[in-house]
């Protein structure tokens, strides 16, 4: 069974910063953050392949992704956070690749992890 686990949630104040761990039972050729905050919908925050690092305009600049590939792990490191990146934080893959349309949906990935938790105070 495939499996994704996150890790490295937490709280901190606005300005701090967080790493967040997306480990994988497998290599995908897609994979993706996505964020939920309380009483609205799922939003990308960033897809990675080989061909296209995407971020969200309201992450870029301020987060970085990275995969390390012998450990199936995608990294999202959170700098100078702000109140409105509180949510629950998701991982997501797929195998092959999105159309540029598809790339922030979240019908479009397969798997997910069960979601880790980032609270940013103010």
């Amino acid at each position: 069974q495939v499996h994704l686990v996150e890790s490295g949630g937490g709280s901190v104040q606005t300005g701090g910063s967080l790493g967040l761990s997306c480990t994988a039972s497998a290599s995908f050729d897609t994979m993706a953050w996505f964020r939920q905050a309380p009483g609205k919908e799922r939003e990308g925050v960033v897809h990675f392949s080989q061909y296209e690092t995407l971020y969200a305009g309201s992450v870029r600049g301020r987060f970085t992704v990275s995969l390390d590939v012998a450990r199936n792990k995608l990294i999202l490191q959170m700098n100078s956070l702000k109140p409105e990146d509180t949510g629950i934080y998701y991982c997501a893959a797929i195998s092959g690749y999105l159309a540029p349309s598809r790339r922030f949906v979240p019908e479009s990935y397969l798997y997910w992890g069960q979601g880790t938790s980032v609270t940013v105070s103010s």
